[in-house]
């Protein structure tokens, strides 16, 4: 197959890839490297909610915020690896030759990867809804995190993906064949 040099349409997926994979990186690293500050600062953080909000519990609200920010972390480190995934399937087809075996394992890898994203939003907007009553009942701050249902969005992206990977698996297969009769 040859090779497709100057696509603007690949050329334009790749840096927004590259754009949507950093910013991913940066988010995730963010919510790592903020945990330690509220681990290490916890008794001024609980000091300073006590006068705010005298009827929260400051231990509650320091495992809730904790374990938003890993969940958070962990879900962007499964973004990242979706579109580096992403990333090499366009590399394919930038070299020509898309129909091979593996982008159909990078698919399927990218619809088990949106189903593992589902489910980890599940536990994070509990998370954030448990925070946003807490903040509610304080009188400290208003949040909304309403919208904790799984998105059929989400899960229509993933049927998607099942199906595609099937395509281009199929697509390899028909190739390798036509290959062999040639």
């Amino acid at each position: 197959m040859r090779a497709i040099p100057r696509d603007p349409l690949l050329a334009i997926a790749r840096g927004l890839l590259w754009f949507l994979m950093g910013v991913f990186a940066l988010a995730g690293a963010a919510c790592l490297v903020a945990v330690l500050p509220v681990l290490i600062f916890r008794s001024d953080i609980a000091a300073g909610l006590a006068v705010d909000a005298p009827d929260v519990s400051s231990g509650h609200l320091m495992i809730a915020l904790v374990g938003l920010l890993l969940v958070t972390a962990l879900m962007m480190g499964l973004l990242l690896r979706m579109l580096y995934h992403l990333k090499r399937i366009v590399d394919t087809v930038g070299e020509g030759d898309p129909f091979v075996p593996e982008n159909a394992t990078r698919l399927t890898g990218m619809a088990w990867l949106s189903l593992d994203v589902q489910i980890l939003g599940i536990p994070l907007a509990g998370l954030g809804q448990w925070l946003a009553h807490m903040a509610k009942a304080s009188g400290a701050m208003h949040l909304d995190f309403s919208d904790g249902n799984v998105s059929g969005n989400g899960l229509l992206l993933m049927l998607v993906l099942f199906i595609l990977a099937r395509v281009f698996r199929k697509g390899a297969e028909m190739r390798a064949e036509l290959a062999e009769t040639v």
